[in-house]
């Protein structure tokens, strides 16, 4: 999953990108809402944290702009204001959901746990593909009945490989949805957390479910009928 945070205020903002990205989600970080416009423009969000109170004008803006433009991504809105009059206006601008500065950081979790398990067009509360089955929300992955526990990374790999389970998806991709778009570890990442994830999924008497596509990257094993 991979989530853009909108926030001009330095030291939240890097708390946001340490604590989502430990979490297991890709995170991008701006200051401005031109660069918020831009990253919207280029990239595919699950979903999107936004700062109202931004140097160059205002995140609503943005949020409008995008509804305006067809785009149904979450937005949870970040305000210092508090007056109701603030909130009805990020929510008439097509804001999914409204928190107010200073918060705590499981409650932003939570609230992002609950955006992301709406019902969308691109989204299912239950992901499921032959005898694997998980739930985004309790972040629970079981196979044939049997819960099999994942680091964060793992589940957000297997995450976008059940989204779309009829796609190759290359190393590049999946590099950029599962950690971010500025990167700079081991260049091996994707094929090490792969791996690891196939050596989970292995039980007894079960094919791997995950295939790779030589030279390109992996993708779900088509499900017998």
């Amino acid at each position: 999953m991979r989530i853009l945070v909108v926030e001009d205020d330095a030291p939240l903002a890097e708390v946001l990108r340490r604590g989502l990205s430990e979490d297991g989600y890709a995170t991008d970080v701006v200051g401005k809402l031109v660069d918020a416009r831009h990253a919207v423009d280029v990239n595919e969000y699950d979903l999107v944290i936004l700062d109202r109170g931004l140097p160059d004008g205002d995140g609503r803006d943005l949020c409008a702009s995008m509804r305006e433009a067809g785009r149904h991504t979450p937005v949870l809105m970040l305000t210092a204001r508090d007056g109701l009059g603030d909130k009805v206006e990020g929510l008439d601008a097509g804001a999914d959901d409204y928190l107010t500065k200073p918060f705590d950081y499981p409650e932003l979790t939570a609230r992002i746990r609950a955006l992301l398990r709406r019902p969308a067009e691109a989204q299912t509360p239950v992901l499921t593909h032959g005898e694997l089955e998980m739930d985004p929300a309790a972040r629970r992955v079981s196979r044939s009945s049997i819960t099999i526990p994942l680091t964060a990374r793992e589940f957000s790999l297997l995450e976008v490989l059940l989204r779309q389970p009829d796609a190759t998806h290359a190393r590049t991709d999946l590099l950029e949805r599962v950690w971010d778009a500025n990167y700079d570890g081991l260049s091996n990442v994707v094929d090490v957390h792969v791996a690891n994830l196939r050596r989970k999924l292995d039980l007894p008497g079960m094919d791997d479910p995950i295939e790779t596509v030589r030279g390109v990257g992996y993708r779900l094993r088509p499900v017998s009928t």
